[in-house]
């Protein structure tokens, strides 16, 4: 069980062009600055984890073009570090990975040196993030029955992390124990992530699915046919309020009301631990296009379209966040408190 979508290799990066699957699996080079910009914007990469793998391999290699120009500064770093983190605002893995590297060359001004250490600090993330992927996967395998019906939303696998994934290494690990394991797969309107990539990647790996419409979720609850409810997360508030694929709140409503255990499988770099709630959490508006386009309108200047990227589900609403740390149960901010603490010996705000 592997698919290896990003790709750093003798100093060139390759990542798996998402925005073609599931009709055509075809690898791009992201040969400068610009073209990791657009392909993080263009969702040709997405998913926070992967999207903090490639901006910081995407930094190593505007890193190397700037040496070969001659131009290779700590500032011109910086201002491209700024650069990547607009791509995506929401997306808290971005700006870590990337404030990560440019903390690791501060005060470095040997060419050779920065080159070394930003290369060594992305290699670093993209392993972490394999170990964090298998970490959330067994303690997520934990709250999992041995018969289960899990419901999920958007991407949150092989391609949209440096592992197994997130909430789907959850899924992975427990169909990997043997457990008897059936997923329904969100589309994920209006970018179908879960119906062109979720569907696809679960068929790769021999997990059973059946592709549902997202208003239909609400159906299979009433009908007792979900068990469980996984997600992911772009941005976790202190206090435990999430940012998550637009449409992860309707879940998270339907699934409290109808008693039925609503998880949030993330590392911890997802936590943006200077926003005090979800309140705070900036939201991506995108293109009116991604809308209009599944409708083929002939005149789409005539529609006026609001289409934010993500939504907020507010912590009393998630039974648990799934952490490569550990589990916090019923969350809010002394209980996320209490298990930083634990690893990084030091309160939150």
């Amino acid at each position: 069980m592997n698919l290896e979508t990003i790709r750093f290799k003798n100093n060139r990066l390759v990542i798996l062009d998402q925005t073609l699957l599931p009709n055509r699996k075809e690898f791009v080079t992201l040969a400068d600055l610009q073209t990791v910009v657009d392909a993080i914007r263009s969702l040709k990469v997405r998913g926070a984890p992967a999207i903090g793998i490639v901006a910081a391999y995407g930094l190593v290699v505007h890193a190397r073009n700037l040496a070969r120009e001659g131009n290779l500064t700590v500032q011109a770093l910086t201002e491209a570090g700024e650069l990547l983190k607009k791509s995506r605002p929401t997306a808290v893995n971005l700006a870590w990975a990337v404030n990560r590297l440019l903390d690791r060359i501060a005060g470095l001004n040997d060419g050779e040196a920065i080159l070394t250490s930003l290369t060594e600090e992305a290699l670093a993330i993209h392993e972490e993030d394999r170990q964090m992927c298998e970490a959330i996967g067994s303690f997520g395998n934990q709250l999992v029955p041995e018969r289960a019906t899990i419901l999920t939303h958007c991407n949150t696998g092989f391609l949209a992390t440096g592992g197994i994934g997130t909430a789907l290494g959850v899924v992975y690990k427990a169909w990997q124990s043997g457990k008897n394991v059936d997923v329904f797969v969100d589309e994920t309107r209006p970018v179908g992530q879960g119906a062109r990539l979720t569907y696809w990647e679960l068929q790769e790996n021999g997990v059973p699915a059946t592709l549902i419409t997202d208003s239909m979720a609400g159906l299979l609850m009433q009908e007792g046919k979900i068990d469980l409810v996984i997600t992911g997360a772009d941005r976790i508030a202190a206090n435990g309020d999430s940012a998550n694929k637009i449409g992860t709140y309707a879940l998270a409503v339907l699934a409290h009301h109808h008693q039925i255990p609503f998880y949030i499988a993330a590392p911890f770099s997802s936590f943006d631990l200077a926003l005090k709630s979800g309140e705070e959490i900036p939201i991506e508006q995108r293109p009116k296009a991604e809308i209009l386009n599944c409708w083929n309108f002939t005149h789409p200047e005539n529609y006026r379209v609001f289409n934010p990227a993500f939504d907020v589900t507010p912590h009393s609403l998630i039974s648990a966040i799934i952490t490569e740390k550990g589990i916090i149960e019923k969350p809010n901010f002394e209980k996320i408190n209490k298990l930083y603490q634990t690893f990084n010996k030091g309160d939150l705000l």
